[in-house]
């Protein structure tokens, strides 16, 4: 999983925006409107002309855990373009955001964001909320814990400094602080790349809450490079003339939206509700409206064994 903006809270990986950005919900708390006001120049794409699936609908009113006409979704909100605030610093966009909207409108259910650090999201499948839709990587571990419905295909990215004041080599990283969101993936790869480094030119992992706080590392220079999801990199670079990609998209793979293990109501009617968008044209007129159709699914699966 993995950063940030388009305008206050969104338009530059200055340490001051980051910073910023990077204090709004570090406690779960929930937006239920999860739309961007008219004021905000940073804004969804608009998801009301998507109509309700009565046939679908039916799926979760019977035997799944929805609760109260309402479908949270548990997002880190510091992961644009796929989820982070817009610039009033209080309502949640980006892709994952309007995709969340789309499926709720499809099963005639108003959408609830939660937000959440993204090492704690599993955990609270279920209980705090209905799905987890944050840029998750699925991985067989993580497919022991949740049911995953396949959306999006990403790679990961390294991104340094602008004219790597380092010399870093994506190949080597051996001797680099490297920062990253705790929980993810690229944690995993950082820490396995610092135990395969000698004693005397070790690879130092520094793990950050928030994907917004490892990419103000780089920014500020207490870290050498960050390594996050692809389309989160790429964009966190677009905003800011002070980091460079590093290297090429490494280790493509499928993202899924989350579901309590074994509920397969919900499984049904998230995976369907997310084909019948992929067919009508708004999954990827969503993806479009971010840049970031170049991860595009053309089908919706539930646990996939294919995972690239």
């Amino acid at each position: 999983m993995a950063v940030k903006f388009k305008s206050m809270a969104a338009l530059a990986l200055s340490a001051a925006m980051l910073l910023s950005m990077a204090a709004c919900g570090t406690t779960d708390s929930a937006d239920s409107s999860a739309s961007a006001s008219s004021s905000n120049t940073t804004t969804g794409y608009d998801v009301s002309g998507v109509q309700k699936d009565d046939e679908l609908a039916k799926l979760v009113t019977e035997g799944t855990t929805v609760k109260d006409g309402e479908l949270s979704s548990g997002m880190e909100l510091s992961y644009a373009p796929a989820e982070f605030y817009a610039e009033d610093g209080k309502t949640p966009v980006g892709y994952d955001v309007d995709m969340t909207k789309a499926i709720a409108q499809v099963l005639g259910l108003k959408p609830k964001i939660v937000s959440s650090m993204f090492d704690t999201i599993i955990p609270s499948i279920g209980t705090k909320y209905d799905l987890g839709i944050t840029s998750m990587t699925i991985t067989k571990e993580r497919m022991e814990s949740v049911d995953f419905v396949s959306y999006y295909r990403a790679g990961s990215t390294w991104a340094v400094q602008k004219g790597n004041p380092k010399k870093l080599d994506a190949s080597d990283m051996c001797g680099a602080k490297i920062a990253v969101q705790t929980g993810t993936t690229q944690e995993d790869d950082a820490n396995d790349i610092a135990k395969g480094c000698k004693a005397d030119n070790k690879a130092e992992v520094l793990s950050y809450k928030r994907q917004a706080e490892a990419a103000t590392a780089v920014a500020t220079g207490k870290a050498d490079a960050f390594y996050a999801d692809s389309p989160v990199a790429g964009y966190a670079i677009s905003q800011t003339d002070g980091l460079e990609a590093l290297g090429d998209v490494e280790g493509v793979a499928k993202q899924g939206i989350a579901i309590e293990k074994g509920n397969e109501k919900l499984d049904e009617a998230v995976q369907k509700a997310l084909q019948k968008l992929m067919d009508d044209g708004t999954y990827m007129k969503i993806l479009k409206h971010w840049g970031v159709e170049s991860g595009a699914l053309d089908k919706a699966e539930i646990n996939p064994t294919n995972l690239d």
